[in-house]
């Protein structure tokens, strides 16, 4: 299994832009390759209009803002800490409700039973990758006049059916970090679903300027610079290889580990184009002999960098633990979860043998 790709952007064609960029002077707001960069992730997504960033958790406020959510906004403790952060920027109340364990993703089961009169929004994440039960999320909120939000950090180029899971929702958001699928170092972007409202979030992204000597709302700084644009152009052209090389590391991990007692991980799901952005595997202690700690430490004594991802819950920080959904009995899946999950390495520079070494630990 050759898992390794020549993956890094041409040089030389980074080295020119970066010129030109220099030349021009316009380092930053709305320049030339940000333009560009929307363009061809618009493009790319197969989303209706998109826009552009500095990190993934400002378009999580921003769009709290432009959707004018108030009250309580029904979320997930399985997430990172940003999601929830969002909800409690905007002056909101979080709501958490228990956890799929079939995608790890919000339960619609449990929605319905946390929705009050304050209740506004939902924000639901879809975690790893997998979309969450994005049919009867989409119901519930219909039948109660209610905006929802995804937190799709993970889900660049993922699609339902041929559509994009970006699609789904009144508002989708990305997060472009380095440790994502595709990143442009630090960044991020808003999918919506109209014209008036990419104007709206482009005002709410530069302090709410509508015009020089205008101000319409009270917005935020969060565009994107130039020199991440160009980094994201670049890194555009190798995403698809990328991910390709991502596929052969969870293959040769399914391949592996579906014999092993007391280790369970995520089938690709029917109709789903995955991105293989995370490799999480959950550790039954009584099945498998140790528990998910120690497995942790294992790796690490051998120089294997897993991540307890989500761990601990959101919903157990002492920001969030004196909320009322966020006791422990009232999300026993959540909580299993997190004591159960590593997520193994995965990128597209892991060689054959990183990922046998990575499976000699595991496997025993």
């Amino acid at each position: 299994m050759n898992v390794t790709s020549p993956l890094m952007p041409d040089l030389d064609e980074f080295s020119h832009m970066l010129k030109e960029l220099w030349e021009s002077r316009w380092i930053t707001n709305n320049g030339r390759f940000h333009q560009q960069l929307e363009e061809a992730l618009r493009k790319y997504l197969k989303v209706p209009y998109i826009s552009l960033f500095t990190n993934g958790t400002l378009p999580l406020l921003t769009a709290l803002q432009a959707l004018r959510v108030s009250g309580e906004v029904i979320t997930t403790p399985y997430s990172f800490v940003a999601t929830t952060h969002s909800i409690w920027w905007n002056g909101l109340k979080p709501v958490f409700v228990d956890i799929d364990p079939s995608n790890c993703g919000m339960d619609p089961d449990r929605i319905e039973a946390a929705i009050t009169p304050r209740t506004t929004a939902i924000m639901p994440v879809h975690c790893y990758g997998k979309p969450c039960d994005i049919v009867r999320i989409q119901q519930i909120a219909d039948r109660y006049g209610l905006k929802v939000i995804y937190d799709a950090a993970h889900c660049f180029g993922v699609e339902v059916n041929g559509k994009s899971i970006l699609e789904y929702g009144d508002i989708s958001t990305l997060s472009f970090h380095a440790t994502k699928v595709y990143n442009t170092v630090e960044g991020g972007a808003m999918v919506v679903h109209d014209a008036t409202m990419k104007q709206r979030i482009d005002y709410l992204k530069n302090f709410g300027f509508e015009s020089e000597t205008e101000v319409i709302a009270p917005g935020i700084n969060s565009k994107m610079d130039e020199v991440r644009a160009i980094y994201g152009l670049l890194n555009l052209q190798l995403v698809d290889a990328a991910i390709e090389a991502r596929h052969k590391v969870a293959t040769r991990y399914r391949e592996t580990l579906r014999t092993v007692k007391g280790i369970r991980f995520f089938e690709d799901m029917p109709g789903v184009k995955h991105n293989y952005s995370y490799f999480p595997i959950f550790v039954n202690a009584d099945e498998y002999g140790i528990t998910r700690d120690e497995l942790f430490f294992r790796l690490r004594e051998h120089g294997i960098v897993g991540r307890r991802y989500f761990y601990p819950l959101i919903s157990s920080f002492s920001t969030y633990r004196g909320l009322p959904s966020a006791a422990t009995e009232n999300l026993p899946n959540a909580t299993r979860i997190a004591n159960e999950v590593i997520c193994l390495p995965i990128h597209h520079e892991l060689t054959a043998e990183d990922v046998d070494r990575v499976l000699e630990i595991v496997v025993g």
